[in-house]
């Protein structure tokens, strides 16, 4: 179908939609000045900050990788009685509101929590430490990581594995040189969405990590002290990061395509 034959209401409706998503972003934008935002970086706080955020961030997505991709193989190979209400406990963080997730962390990560206590004993903390934020993020974002590296490795024929066995290659072998070769794409298109969506939490981590401050509480607590102006130059920074970062990976994850 071509451009030209869409009909009017589909394309209304589809502009709609995107001036809902585009008219408060510009407008932030807009709003804030260069020097504003440039005063924004070199503050102190807010770098400090944005290290932080940036830190936590990449450093949940790491572990996301290491345990997020054995559940999304299982689920996307396994046929196994309750693969689906499987899926759909890993799915809860993304629907359940995050300050209940943030309550639900402290009671098992905070101090006097469920396993706080034993890590505490081994001098490991996790409220009002960098682990606690890496636990908050980790918590609310490894749900886009499994679904979209279940579907990667779903999308994967089982022949071309089964034919790397055939041929000698054990099941690393297979999944290494075969299966993550092919599934890379949308493994790594889940790894970015996770580390979008951990650095931009705010209920989980500022319950079970208020300090130190990942940059969703510093804006926050820019807008209650200082107004809109303030946190309005944080938030267009941190805009201005996601959109470079999404920019970058739709560059590198669309596949080429003969035209």
């Amino acid at each position: 179908m071509s451009r030209d034959a869409f009909p009017a209401g589909l394309i209304i409706a589809a502009s709609l939609l995107v001036l809902f998503v585009v008219l408060p972003l510009a407008v932030t934008m807009l709003s804030t000045s260069l020097p504003a935002v440039l005063e924004a970086i070199v503050d102190p706080e807010v770098a400090r900050s944005l290290g932080v955020t940036f830190l936590a961030g990449a450093i949940s997505s790491t572990v996301g990788l290491i345990l997020g991709l054995p559940l999304a193989y299982i689920l996307a190979r396994g046929n196994f009685p309750g693969r689906e209400t499987l899926a759909a406990v890993v799915d809860l963080p993304m629907i359940i509101p995050h300050t209940a997730a943030g309550i639900a962390l402290l009671l098992v990560f905070g101090r006097q929590g469920l396993l706080g206590r034993g890590f505490s004993r081994l001098g490991i903390t996790f409220a009002d430490s960098l682990g606690g934020i890496v636990v908050g993020m980790l918590f609310v974002s490894l749900p886009l990581l499994v679904g979209a590296s279940r579907e990667a490795f779903a999308a994967v024929h089982p022949d071309y594995e089964q034919a790397a066995r055939v041929d000698g290659a054990g099941f690393w072998g297979t999944l290494w040189h075969v299966t993550l070769p092919l599934a890379w794409r949308g493994i790594l298109s889940g790894a970015i969405m996770m580390w979008a969506r951990g650095i931009s939490e705010f209920g989980a981590v500022v319950i079970l990590a208020y300090h130190p401050k990942v940059v969703p509480v510093l804006v926050y607590e820019f807008f209650e002290a200082f107004g809109v102006a303030t946190a309005g130059a944080v938030s267009a920074l941190l805009i201005v990061v996601a959109l470079a970062v999404f920019t970058l990976a739709r560059t590198v994850l669309t596949e080429p395509t003969d035209r």
